[in-house]
């Protein structure tokens, strides 16, 4: 009984702090402001990186792209608009009242599932599996096979290998072995239209690896390389 008045107090308190307009952007909800400031106000307090963790783990939990959440936090830093200075007011200067409204926000039922809790999010299925690992190869991602196709573009085939310092600042970077960051790069060789290769690889990766190179293979190398080093933050 305590507990569901405590829902209550704080679902009123924080309707009286939010403003109910979300016409705007029905992606967006008021209550995902206190989340994102507690990203926010995390040491060093700031912008952070739209791929580090903290920022990734939140998109996926809200459904919601990091680079929209970029967006939101631009916003939130520069107060620009009145909803938003009453909620920093509120928040930004008791970290426990934050923790709390948080917490307690995450805890309501349905909380992060777009079809019930927040419904009317829009899910991007294709960005969010980028991040899920990939079945019976635990920990790889895709997005570690876009970062190792941007290293692809970066070395020759002759440099593909365990020696070449970038092959080893990658795997490090991605906690993985070197042989398995050159195992990929191989793959890469046969999905590389240019070689026009006449040997076969059973490489179980393959199918993935040329999803990979069908959405950025053929783009621009410079584009592939901006992604990726904003990409590598999430690993830092």
């Amino acid at each position: 009984m305590k507990r569901c008045f405590r829902y209550a107090n704080f679902i009123v308190s924080l309707h009286r702090v939010l403003a109910n307009d979300m016409a705007k952007n029905q992606k967006w909800h008021d209550e995902y402001w206190l989340l994102l400031m507690q990203i926010y106000l995390s040491k060093p307090v700031g912008m952070k990186p739209t791929y580090s963790r903290e920022m990734v783990k939140l998109a996926l939990e809200l459904h919601i792209h990091p680079t929209t959440l970029t967006v939101k936090m631009r916003e939130l830093s520069a107060l620009e608009t009145p909803r938003i200075e009453r909620i920093w007011n509120n928040y930004s200067q008791n970290p426990r009242k934050l923790s709390r409204a948080a917490k307690l926000l995450r805890e309501m039922k349905g909380f992060g599932r777009a079809d019930e809790f927040y419904d009317g999010v829009e899910t991007a299925e294709t960005w969010e599996k980028d991040w899920e690992p990939i079945e019976g190869h635990e920990p790889l991602t895709p997005v570690m096979l876009i970062l190792v196709l941007d290293l692809y573009f970066r070395l020759t085939p002759a440099t593909m290998a365990k020696e070449t310092p970038e092959v080893q600042e990658l795997a490090r970077l991605m906690k993985v072995s070197t042989a398995l960051v050159v195992d990929l790069l191989e793959v890469y060789l046969h999905c590389d239209p240019c070689l026009k290769r006449r040997d076969v690889t059973f490489s179980p990766l393959l199918i993935r690896c040329q999803q990979i190179w069908q959405r950025y293979g053929n783009g621009e190398p410079e584009d592939l390389a901006e992604l990726a080093a904003q990409l590598c933050e999430y690993f830092k």
